[in-house]
């Protein structure tokens, strides 16, 4: 008979432990259920209204009136194209040696700096590769032919020559800026 009350009050002991048990996890679900309303008793934010679809405009081919969409840029290949075309209007001097930053395409130069030496005044110029270069009035830089024009405290000012695609040349006026590529 002890054994069976043994087994009598753990039993009891057992039941006790549950009820306390779920009456600890019905006060949670209380919690949970009240932050659910509250939740749900919030005012929606409104959902921002879908972007307009541009319409394509599709890009009509001009044949050889326009541009060779196969080059890169206005400058890959134009002394080829301007030797064969009619020798009118301003052109540059295609037999002359070319300088060193002649190779690099003015956005990826850089004026540092300036300084002058008695009537002398040159401007510092960064290649893409870091070394920097004294520039002075009459000197070439960039693909197009840019010849400098002049320089400030700002800037270094030159003139381009562009190839038309027709055989000619259009002369552009041009900039490195201090500071800036």
């Amino acid at each position: 008979m002890i054994r069976l009350n043994i087994k009598k009050e753990l039993l009891i002991v057992m039941l006790v432990v549950l009820a306390t048990a779920l009456t600890a996890c019905s006060g949670r679900e209380d919690d949970l259920n009240r932050y659910i309303a509250e939740v749900k008793a919030r005012p929606a934010t409104p959902i921002p209204p879908i972007p307009p679809v541009r319409t394509y405009t599709p890009y009509v081919y001009e044949g050889l009136s326009g541009r060779d969409p196969f080059r890169r840029s206005t400058s890959e290949g134009s002394d080829q194209v301007a030797q064969s075309g009619p020798a009118k209007g301003p052109r540059p001097d295609l037999q002359r040696p070319r300088e060193y930053l002649e190779r690099f395409e003015l956005d990826t130069l850089s004026m540092v700096g300036t300084f002058s030496k008695e009537s002398s005044e040159w401007a510092l110029i960064r290649d893409p590769d870091g070394v920097v270069h004294r520039v002075a009035v009459g000197n070439y830089i960039g693909k197009n032919h840019g010849k400098v024009n002049g320089i400030s405290n700002d800037e270094v000012q030159l003139s381009e020559f562009i190839a038309d695609g027709i055989g000619g040349w259009l002369v552009r006026e041009a900039s490195v800026a201090l500071g800036g590529s």
